[in-house]
């Protein structure tokens, strides 16, 4: 098992040179001078511009320029600063725990309703709620995060006013409606996947002998049919798991939460790239130590499964 762990790790390392290497090269070409911009409406002479490049390394070629970074990050922990000379560090630490809330909350919603979904769905399938499930998660697929959050605040937020729709001043009351609307089309993606391999699992042999033997059926979908049609979903949750903390964007400026996702959206119209990149590869990273969890886990779920 160790020396799987450590295979795996040294594997994921050219996945975060990559990752950082596209994501501080998009940074790099991006129009417009940050320096220049500081000043605002009163330009700042060209000795002090001069100041700022040099200290920020922005002269120098990209190449350098990422190597820079790159080497601060892992030998550091140095993830840079801002032009106000604060650290990218103590911004991540401040707004990463509203963030992690919000996933957690997403990720216990979309667990719980996409499994209770999914295994009504195969149980009773072919009748009324297996075609509920079916209609309803098509749909909710079909409509864009932007547009189910805006739906929820209305509805729920605005008209019944049971929940807060913006802040996060009431602690994870406030994530309901937000984690709701992140949760929404993965919820919908776990019931179809749960369905159709619980369905699959229910015929084949090893079921039908378990159901031979005098089973109850309760005991023959959880501990028979559940278990191996849960390997795919915990591969779904776990990649969604570490796309959902980047994936943050647009349901945290929506509902203005103070979290990771809301900080890049203000650092890219402030142009500070230093920041953006910052922010990335602690993503990257979490995706990392996530997948690999995720592998871990096979192993629980499915015996046969071994790791050397």
């Amino acid at each position: 098992m160790t020396r799987y762990i450590i295979r795996r790790l040294l594997q994921f390392i050219p996945v975060v040179i990559i990752s950082t290497l596209v994501v501080y090269a998009m940074v790099f070409l991006m129009p417009g001078d940050p320096i220049r911009a500081l000043g605002g409406d009163r330009p700042m002479s060209e000795a002090v511009q001069a100041t700022l490049r040099e200290q920020y390394n922005l002269d120098d070629p990209f190449l350098l320029q990422y190597g820079k970074y790159l080497w601060g990050v892992f030998t550091a922990g140095d993830f840079g600063t801002t032009f106000q000379g604060r650290p990218v560090l103590d911004i991540i630490e401040q707004r990463l725990p509203v963030t992690l809330q919000l996933a957690a909350v997403t990720f216990v919603i979309q667990g719980v309703l996409g499994v209770i979904a999914g295994l009504l769905a195969a149980i009773y399938k072919d009748r009324f709620i297996d075609r509920l499930v079916q209609v309803s998660t098509v749909v909710v697929v079909a409509l864009p995060t932007i547009a189910i959050a805006f739906l929820l605040q209305l509805a729920f937020g605005l008209n019944l006013g049971w929940f807060p729709i913006a802040g996060a001043g009431d602690g994870l009351y406030s994530f309901i409606l937000p984690g709701l609307s992140m949760a929404a089309v993965s919820t919908c993606m776990i019931a179809r996947l749960l369905r159709s391999e619980l369905l699959e699992a229910l015929q084949s042999d090893y079921v039908r002998t378990a159901t031979a033997k005098g089973l109850t059926r309760s005991r023959v979908i959880g501990r028979h049919g559940m278990r191996n049609s849960m390997i795919p979903v915990v591969t779904f949750m776990g990649a969604d798991l570490a796309t959902m903390m980047g994936g943050t964007i647009v349901v945290e400026t929506i509902f203005n939460l103070p979290g990771i996702g809301e900080q890049v959206f203000r650092s890219i119209q402030g142009q500070e790239g230093t920041v953006v990149v910052g922010i990335v590869t602690l993503m990257v990273l979490f995706f990392v130590v996530i997948n690999l969890i995720v592998d871990l886990l096979y192993g629980l779920l499915d015996p046969r499964i071994r790791y050397e």
